[in-house]
């Protein structure tokens, strides 16, 4: 079973990306798509459910798969949103993604974290030369590859 610091360690990466998401949305003024909310969603249980699976040995396992299901649809919907932005033509739109996105309980309880309001086929600035959707994407991948390792790890033992 992996430790107590491998999980806590996955849920501050976690919490950090989301955190580094809201200081691009709220600083640098870049408005989040609904591929971007989703991605924001998968971050958000990957760091939740690996804080509960560090807190939790018997349920460890519980909070360790749901960890990785997280990081795999995370992975899906950052991998759909690089395809919309190598493919302009199309795009996401507003509707109906952003109407359904805009309509779930958390983005009317916290709009400054959940709400979407930007469109996902514009392109953004890249850091270090790789645009934020491939960050995220790559991101989710590390995340989620290292939680799958450690599954197989623990599961030779």
């Amino acid at each position: 079973m992996p430790s107590r610091p491998f999980f806590l360690l996955i849920a501050i990466a976690s919490f950090g990306l989301l955190g580094y998401a809201l200081y691009l949305q709220h600083v640098e003024m870049l408005k989040p798509c609904p591929l971007c909310i989703l991605q924001r969603y998968a971050f958000l249980g990957i760091g939740l459910f690996a804080l509960l699976a560090s807190l939790g040995r018997a349920t460890r396992g519980l909070w360790h798969g749901l960890a990785m299901l997280s990081g795999i649809g995370g992975i899906a919907v950052a991998g759909y949103h690089v395809w919309t932005l190598l493919h302009p033509t199309e795009s996401c739109g507003i509707d109906p993604m952003q109407n359904w996105i805009n309509a779930l309980p958390s983005a009317r309880v916290l709009p400054e974290v959940f709400r979407s309001s930007g469109l996902c086929s514009l392109p953004l600035p890249p850091i270090f030369g790789i645009s934020i959707p491939v960050w995220s994407l790559i991101w989710l991948i590390v995340l989620t590859l290292l939680l799958i390792g450690a599954m197989v790890r623990r599961e030779r033992r």
